[in-house]
């Protein structure tokens, strides 16, 4: 079977609110799948249905060559939620042999389980002690181990790294690309444009309940991206409000990415960057970095939807 997943025309509605509206979705064994939106465009209602959890309102869900909601199914997919399941006044190891218990992996195998993946992010230390008193990104890597200790086929990540330090981030990445050295297949919820395009193999960026795009990132970048971007990083607080609208009085679009920094995109960089300057000297305002870079997928988004990714967030 060459799909791990496969959705067609999935719409849930909450209350008269439509939280999926019609997707499609194909997921390939054996390979990472970026599932990229900002907070609220629907990833983790499309998850619940993928893993079972909840019923689509209208539309099918085939995972693993069967239905989500069958527990022959489910035993062979490895959930970790944004919402945590873990007990507080457990311990690590109490937390872990209980869900290992509920896999049906011995405690045997389940010890050497736990002490592969919690070291492996970082945890394995931290076990002996009341997950009550973990921060939170420690019971985020808690909730990782739990979903892989029954090594299953299919793994579904609900925004595994928010919260975590880019550090702790990296082992969280270097354990998905391992999974996939594996055979897994790995579905990844995130709002972390970075993370999709340095994980992904293949990405769906989902926007108010609508799988806007799919493809690989390049595949992406090159069909909907600009062929260059220019990324201006200022000195001066209120700067960019400034510059942006200077730039948009002479014909030229620019869409803030923070407090300090101008992304925009343009087909001759050449030609724009000796005018963006001289705005900018005019103006009094001092440029720290001026530079060209590659379209992102952040490019991708703006192109689509019109505003930058993560804007109008509640």
């Amino acid at each position: 079977m060459q799909y791990a997943i496969m959705v067609e025309d999935l719409v849930k509605t909450y209350n008269g609110f439509e939280a999926l509206r019609g997707v499609n979705l194909s997921v390939k064994r054996g390979i990472i799948y970026g599932l990229l939106g900002p907070n609220g465009a629907g990833k983790s209602t499309l998850i619940s249905i993928i893993v079972g959890v909840s019923k689509p309102s209208r539309g099918k869900a085939v995972v693993l060559g069967g239905s989500p909601l069958d527990p022959r199914v489910r035993s062979r997919i490895g959930y970790q939620p944004q919402e945590h399941g873990l007990h507080p006044n457990l311990t690590g190891w109490e937390n872990l042999y209980f869900y290992a218990g509920i896999y049906g992996v011995d405690k045997k195998e389940a010890r050497a389980r736990i002490e592969e993946l919690a070291s492996c992010l970082g945890v394995l230390e931290h076990l002996d002690k009341p997950v009550r008193t973990y921060s939170g990104g420690l019971r985020q890597r808690l909730s990782i181990v739990a979903a892989l200790l029954h090594d299953p086929e299919l793994i579904v990540l609900d925004e595994p790294t928010t919260g975590l330090d880019p550090s702790v981030r990296q082992r969280v990445w270097d354990l998905i690309r391992g999974l996939r050295g594996r055979g897994k297949t790995v579905l990844l919820a995130t709002h972390y444009i970075e993370e999709a395009e340095k994980l992904g193999d293949e990405v769906s960026i989902i926007d108010n309940g609508k799988i806007i795009a799919s493809g690989s990132p390049e595949e992406l970048k090159s069909r909907y991206g600009p062929p260059a971007v220019i990324e201006i990083i200022l000195d001066e607080k209120g700067s960019v409000d400034k510059l942006a609208h200077a730039l948009a009085g002479q014909g030229i679009k620019a869409s803030a990415t923070g407090h300090d920094k101008l992304r925009i995109h343009c087909k001759d960089p050449d030609a724009l960057v000796p005018e963006i300057t001289g705005i900018a000297y005019r103006l009094g305002l001092s440029i720290r970095v001026l530079r060209v870079v590659k379209p992102s997928l952040e490019d991708v988004f703006l192109k689509l939807t019109g505003r930058r990714f993560g804007e109008n967030e509640s």
